[in-house]
């Protein structure tokens, strides 16, 4: 089990297609800097500790096809920027202190 919190040097894995870190003890705030691995597909942060808000920067992950964020502590709102990810087949948001509607 991972702890601790997301390191921002992750970033540095532009070509990166998937990034599993679910159901560890992670916490801190998501970096907005995993918004750089724009060859990600799939992202899986769910059943973590988790906090602060979804960084908006996350709509520059335009192949991103599965976002898992369910069982977090976020709050804040789902960033509206989000909704030009067309490649974005699921979002899962549910299990967190989010407000406010799917964009």
């Amino acid at each position: 089990s991972l702890s601790g919190t997301i390191p921002s040097q992750l970033s540095t894995l532009r070509e990166l297609g998937e990034l599993g870190l679910y159901q560890n003890s992670l916490s801190g705030t998501i970096p907005s800097q995993l918004s750089n691995l724009t060859g990600l597909s799939e992202l899986y942060l769910t059943s973590n500790s988790l906090s602060g808000t979804i960084p908006s920067q996350f709509s520059r992950l335009t192949r991103l096809h599965y976002l898992g964020l369910h069982a977090n502590s976020l709050s804040g709102t789902i960033p509206p920027q989000l909704s030009s990810l067309t490649e974005l087949a699921h979002l899962g948001p549910s299990q967190n202190s989010l407000s406010g509607t799917l964009p």
